[in-house]
């Protein structure tokens, strides 16, 4: 169960249902008073802890849930589908997010001992375990320092520094040591992600994506699918197609012409792609969506 102190200050930030930004940079909290439909949307490099109800995170055919006291790490872009599967008016979920910062890893990573882990361990890019009591109460005084906006500045980036170095001796720790171990599968796969995430609009194939992380393609394949929970041409697929609708939703771009912004050559590929994704053709996921007030860009 996830110390109750740390629910009541996240609840006392997020009074009713919506996504809140702090004065701390990378920290937000979340409030729903029920239970959602799946969202879409992608996880970068950040630390989420569950307070108060609960969530499932599908990533490719892996099923993620977590409750009150447990975190999840993700550690690279990662496409999934989330949904809020325990909330009420009554006992509303409660989430925290706080971004991480990949250059401050590498560098405490770098600074710090460890034995060597196993050969299996850490290769997903996303884990979630229940949170250790020091990482719980370097969280609390986190949250407690917004009632002391005048020592934000000073104070926040150090709680950061002992949260990311809790981070790296706890549970989590395989999992963010396998992202900037330098010259690993992990931290090559890591920098390929990266890429294709400012060029998923081109032409790409694997081919080349495997030259780019120096391994042969079905090296690069393995190690993808082992980092990111899906094989590369997915990965690409998915960012496509949230990305096009995005922007239907956002830029009222029709279906033909958002097909053509994210790299698509054939509408009817794009058509059929889309509804296996998303439950229905383009037009009428749209429409639905403006409906009910719920856009892609909201995080998860």
């Amino acid at each position: 169960m996830a110390d109750k102190s740390l629910a009541h200050l996240v609840g006392h930030i997020a009074q009713s249902d919506g996504d809140f930004s702090t004065a701390i940079p990378g920290l937000t909290v979340y409030r729903r008073s029920a239970v959602s439909e799946p969202m879409h949307c992608v996880y970068g490099l950040s630390l989420a802890l569950t307070l108060q109800g609960g969530k499932r995170v599908t990533l490719g055919e892996e099923v993620l849930h977590y409750g009150p006291g447990q975190s999840l790490i993700t550690t690279v872009d990662l496409p999934v589908t989330s949904y809020v599967i325990r909330a009420s008016a009554q006992e509303p979920f409660l989430r925290l997010l706080l971004e991480l910062d990949a250059r401050a890893i590498t560098q405490w990573a770098a600074d710090m001992p460890f034995a060597p882990a196993p050969r299996e361990a850490g290769t997903r890019a996303m884990s979630v375990v229940s949170l250790d009591d020091g990482l719980l109460a370097s969280l609390t005084r986190l949250v407690q320092l917004l009632d002391e906006p005048a020592l934000v500045e000073s104070l926040a980036p150090l709680i950061r520094q002992e949260i990311v170095v809790r981070l790296l001796r706890g549970p989590h720790g395989p999992t963010l040591r396998n992202l900037v171990a330098a010259g690993s599968p992990g931290q090559h796969i890591g920098k390929v992600i990266a890429w294709m995430r400012h060029h998923f609009t081109e032409d790409i194939s694997v081919e080349d994506l495997a030259t780019r992380a120096h391994m042969s393609p079905s090296t690069f394949r393995a190690h993808f699918r082992n980092v990111a929970g899906m094989s590369p041409l997915q990965y690409l697929k998915n960012l496509r197609l949230q990305e096009a609708r995005h922007l239907m939703l956002n830029s009222s771009l029709d279906a033909v012409n958002a097909a053509v912004q994210v790299g698509y050559e054939s509408a009817s590929q794009f058509s059929r792609e889309y509804r296996r994704m998303f439950g229905e053709p383009p037009l009428r996921d749209i429409h639905k969506m403006r409906q009910t007030s719920i856009g892609p860009a909201q995080v998860g």
